[in-house]
């Protein structure tokens, strides 16, 4: 292979790791579901980790969401259940989804934080094999949800929201977190899970599946192995 080939051989594989990043972190849109399923007890709740093609959500009921992170299910009243996501900003406000924005979003920008409300379960939203349920006790979900909060840009105290976000139901809130190819959707889904004292980690990781066998694991710990559907 002459110096020519190689290069061309290189910018090709260069093109599909940025289209892999990029796609890890644009986001599905859920099935429509009517059922819903029970609330965890009192001082106990739920975390629920989404996986979206290539892009991991984390997730919680209404019910169990605290102040501050409480306040945005005023924007959605019918609302049960708060789904958030991570994403380049440029990357996903931009129409142009071709190449020159996506190799721009391999660098350091403004994170953006895409919000989506549901009225049934995740489960039925995205399908059964699509969510791990992790249930924690509800101080831990607060701690994840404190997380979530303080990545959010903020103009005394009120969360600066960017705009509709693809679908119904959808929400874009700007982020004071950076987005890099280090530092993409995945990692930052596995951040919020730390940060629920969970055993998880989120150094190297960048696509969903780094993160989807932790939470699985996780999930064996929690429930035991009979008792979770772990989206295999």
């Amino acid at each position: 292979m002459d110096c020519t080939a190689a290069l061309c051989a290189l910018r090709q594989l260069f093109a599909i790791c940025i289209a892999i990043v990029l796609a890890a972190c644009s986001t599905s849109s859920p099935k429509s579901a009517e059922h819903s399923l029970d609330q965890p007890s009192s001082g106990l709740a739920t975390i629920y980790v989404v996986r979206r093609d290539w892009h991991i959500d984390v997730g919680f009921a209404v019910s169990d969401l605290a102040p501050p992170l409480s306040s945005l299910a005023a924007a959605f009243p019918d609302a049960r259940y708060l789904v958030f996501g991570f994403g380049d900003r440029r990357y996903l406000k931009s129409r142009d989804k071709r190449l020159p924005n996506m190799i721009a979003a391999l660098w350091p920008g403004r994170g953006l934080i895409l919000v989506t409300a549901l009225t049934a379960p995740p489960q039925q939203a995205f399908g059964e094999r699509e969510v791990i349920t992790l249930p924690v006790h509800l101080e831990q979900a607060i701690a994840a949800e404190a997380w979530v909060w303080a990545g959010l840009s903020k103009e005394q105290a009120v969360v600066q929201q960017e705009g509709p976000g693809p679908y119904p139901g959808s929400l874009y809130i700007d982020s004071d977190a950076s987005y890099s190819a280090l530092h993409t959707c995945n990692t930052w889904a596995a951040q919020v899970l730390q940060a629920a004292a969970l055993p998880v980690h989120s150094a190297g990781v960048v696509f969903a599946a780094q993160l989807w066998g932790q939470a699985q694991r996780t999930a064996r710990w929690l429930h035991g192995p009979a008792a979770v559907a772990l989206g295999q």
